[in-house]
């Protein structure tokens, strides 16, 4: 069983378990504008800020799940239809499935944090986030996705690292005194490391076993991968979501 059907196997137990799966209450999917995703915050080069990704969001009953996406469309979708999706061989379809599981989850108390954060609470994580890598100061730090605000701090706290991307706009430029690679070229990177940070939204596009079975310890970050971090025992890191 792959971690898609792990996920999927975990979503209908939860919906059989509360009585809900022939629910007729729809879950709502849309795309979020930079400013209802993140605010204002200081710098202005994260990736929802200049258009190349934006946040999924599911509301079921009040209750939100988001996942990061390059579609952008919105769709209307009973509960009892969400098991059926493309989970994990179409990006879409996975980032409906993983905002809709992110909502279930927060709506019963499963998970929190699960909601991207705003203005400056970006700045906060990353301050939290080079805190909590002290203790592998030493290591070599392999960071996957481009957080701007994480480089930058990680960069200036000494750490020995690289980064990752899979946006051609960043692949090659040196942004806070790191050049970013190519994430295609992820097998070499991971060799080296011997610590790995990665965005939860790896889970999004199907690469997240890269890094994940690396055998290397591994964090994630992001609202992403709230919900699927609980179900198949991952580590993430969020303090301000």
């Amino acid at each position: 069983m792959n971690i898609y059907e792990k996920l999927t196997a975990y979503y209908q137990s939860l919906i059989n378990t509360h009585n809900i799966q022939t629910d007729e209450v729809s879950v709502y999917v849309k795309s979020l504008s930079a400013q209802e995703a993140i605010g204002d915050p200081i710098r202005r080069d994260f990736p929802l800020l200049n258009g190349k990704e934006v946040l999924i969001e599911a509301d079921y009953k009040g209750s939100k799940g988001q996942a990061f996406s390059s579609a952008r469309s919105c769709v209307t979708l009973p509960l009892s239809d969400i098991a059926g999706l493309q989970i994990g061989t179409n990006d879409y379809d996975t980032a409906i499935f993983i905002a809709v599981l992110n909502a279930l989850m927060t709506h019963l108390n499963i998970i929190k944090l699960a909601l991207y954060c705003k203005n400056e609470e970006p700045e906060q994580c990353a301050k939290n986030i080079v805190e909590f890598f002290a203790q592998y100061r030493n290591d070599r730090l392999l960071m996957v996705g481009y957080q701007p605000a994480m480089i930058e701090r990680l960069h200036a706290a000494g750490f020995t690292m690289r980064v990752l991307d899979l946006n051609p706009d960043n692949i090659g430029d040196v942004r806070y005194g790191v050049t970013i690679e190519d994430g295609q070229n992820y097998e070499e990177a991971i060799e080296w490391a011997t610590v790995i940070l990665c965005t939860g939204s790896t889970i999004i596009n199907g690469t997240i076993t890269h890094f994940s079975e690396a055998g290397k310890p591994v964090y994630f970050y992001g609202t992403t991968i709230a919900g699927a971090a609980v179900v198949l025992g991952l580590q993430r890191l969020c303090a301000m979501g």
